[in-house]
């Protein structure tokens, strides 16, 4: 589930910051040189899954989208604006063919680079394995008076 909500946030970052041109790479795995700004780098840094009820599980998945700034100069204007922007974008995307919402936004910016907070939380049904029927039972009885 977690890398199909990875997937609804690419395609909503990128049907919103690249629908006139292909200026925003968007990464899913960690670069460790040759990262091309302005771009996104998307996470999961905090998955959890609980029994909720019976076979049903709560799973609470908290994603760090950081964003890289391309503009030297005003960076901090810049982060304002995108933040501003996820807001919007983030709070509905579409993960599997149906709506999920986001909740539990903020955002920081810290060492030039601003990280947006977001928490997309979905409940799931484990399917249980039916163990075999017993068969049947035949029982003769009588009343006794």
């Amino acid at each position: 589930m977690i890398n199909e909500i990875i997937q609804g946030i690419v395609n909503a970052l990128d049907a919103n910051f690249n629908k006139n041109s292909d200026v925003y790479d968007i990464y899913t795995e960690e670069i460790k040189q040759g990262l091309q700004e302005p771009c996104f780098f998307i996470q999961c840094i905090n998955p959890s899954s609980n029994l909720f009820r019976d076979n049903r599980y709560k799973s609470t998945n908290q994603f760090c989208i950081q964003y890289f700034p391309a503009d030297k100069l005003h960076k901090q204007r810049e982060c304002n604006s995108v933040s501003e922007e996820l807001n919007s974008i983030l709070e509905y995307i579409t993960v599997s063919g149906n709506l999920i919402r986001g909740s539990n936004t903020h955002s920081e910016f810290a060492g030039d680079v601003l990280s947006y907070f977001v928490d997309y939380n979905c409940f799931t049904v484990k399917q249980v394995q039916q163990s075999p029927s017993m068969g049947t039972l035949q029982a003769n009885t009588s009343i006794v008076r």
